[in-house]
């Protein structure tokens, strides 16, 4: 498995990446930060010495530079101990050195303007110094003499300095940078076990072992779970309708075929058998296929507008029933929209309008509003309304069970319904008609 593949991997490394660059980025300043650091304080501690040149320094009569024979820095009096002084006499052209040279030809430096410091790194018989030069226009008895005062420190003991902390912070912030990457691991193997728990469910799910997704997740997971949940079912839903429109089909379509041969055996009765056979059979197979397409309460399905669907399932009926001048009255509001699948939509609202028009004499009032998370669809005419509206809600069951004149049409409304968990109702119109009533919960 390539590391892509997994977000475990791709966090672990994410978060190995950042880590090594904060470590780098903050070990490098912190070691930068006490590498100037140290230097400032060996600076300093040089011109300390150069002041302590200074307390002993005496120019006499001729104004020959006399030093005293030790100072309180015992390393200026010992031989290659590190630390280097030297003091130029400008104006008589001498120079005085400290004992530590001895042997030695350190670059110091001999020529710094009156009054100026000088803090330098110099190089010089193959070794490298920290140092400070000092200008001083000395006043002696008889006469001011310029002076250069110069004091260098091997850079051997700064560097070793620098590399003992070096070396004990990178040691110490890689090991604080295993730790915290090592904790990140743990706590990232964590935090996505209950990503692990539903890829496990989701494989018992496949493997036929559980239902759905049964675990309790944390709030981020349990909106993906619920809706796989959704899915799950309706999924099931779809394909219960599958299986029960296909048995329906074949027990529906046993007793007109058993009609069709039975009027083989009198044939002059069988144009008129075949065609209204033909036609029942007709009416089962249009009646399943559209049990079986009902898409169900789409949870997924986007907003669908309903009144550009209302005005053009009305345009078409007005010129299916032109010869009847019907008076056509819908009532949506233009910005009403509705969580249901398209072909569900013209389905149920074509056939309620369809069946009004069939059986209105002039009007059909067609409403559609909005109210408390639910969908009121209304549909009233003036026509001879229902015989027997309880057993027509009960007679939908069955395609061969049907309220002769209703066609498949209401039928097919009711199951829709029924797989939006909606309700249907029938009723009578103030209009004098039929009225149907349609709501639908949100998905």
């Amino acid at each position: 498995m390539r590391f892509h593949d997994s977000i475990r991997a791709r966090l672990v490394i994410g978060a190995a990446l950042v880590l090594v660059a904060f470590v780098a980025g903050a070990g490098l300043a912190v070691q930068r930060a006490h590498a100037d650091s140290v230097r400032t304080a060996r600076f300093a501690q040089l011109q300390s010495t150069v002041y302590l040149l200074l307390a002993g320094a005496e120019l006499d009569a001729g104004g020959v530079l006399v030093m005293p024979a030790a100072f309180p820095e015992p390393r200026l009096s010992l031989p290659g101990s590190g630390l280097y002084a030297n003091i130029v006499n400008v104006a008589r052209r001498e120079e005085w050195q400290s004992a530590s040279t001895l042997g030695l030809s350190p670059p110091f430096q001999r020529s710094v303007a009156v009054g100026q410091w000088r803090y330098d790194t110099v190089s010089g018989a193959g070794r490298a110094y920290l140092a400070v030069s000092y200008g001083v226009n000395w006043a002696g008895r008889t006469q001011a003499a310029p002076l250069v005062l110069s004091v260098l420190e091997d850079k051997a003991e700064f560097d070793r300095e620098i590399s003992v902390f070096a070396r004990t912070l990178w040691t110490w912030l890689g090991g604080a940078a295993l730790l915290l990457l090592l904790s990140q691991t743990v706590l990232l193997g964590w935090g996505l076990a209950p990503l692990r728990r539903v890829a496990h469910e989701i494989q018992r799910i496949e493997s036929g072992e559980q239902a759905e997704v049964e675990g309790r997740y944390p709030t981020e997971i349990a909106a993906l779970t619920d809706n796989l949940n959704t899915l799950i079912k309706q999924e099931r839903v779809r394909q219960t309708r599958y299986k029960e429109a296909l048995s329906f089909l074949a027990h529906s379509l046993k007793t007109p075929l058993a009609v069709l041969r039975t009027a083989l055996n009198v044939p002059a009765q069988l144009p008129a058998t075949v065609t209204q056979q033909v036609a029942r059979m007709d009416a089962i197979v249009q009646h399943q296929l559209g049990r079986a397409a009902a898409s169900g309460a789409a949870r997924f399905a986007p907003y669908l507008p309903l009144a550009p669907i209302l005005n053009r399932i009305r345009e078409s009926l007005g010129k299916v029933y032109a010869d009847k001048g019907l008076a056509f009255t819908v009532e949506c509001p233009p910005e009403l929209n509705w969580r249901i699948d398209e072909g569900d939509a013209f389905e149920m609202l074509g056939n309620v309008m369809d069946n009004a028009a069939k059986w209105a004499r002039h009007r059909i009032a067609v409403s559609v509003w909005h109210e408390a998370d639910r969908l009121n669809i209304r549909v009233e005419d003036d026509g001879p309304g229902f015989s027997d509206m309880q057993s027509i809600l009960q007679l939908h069951v069955r395609a061969d069970e049907q309220v002769p004149g209703h066609g498949v049409g209401l039928a097919v409304v009711n199951d829709l319904v029924a797989s939006h968990e909606g309700e249907l109702n029938l009723s009578r119109s103030d209009l004098g008609g039929a009225r149907l009533d349609i709501v639908l919960p949100a998905a």
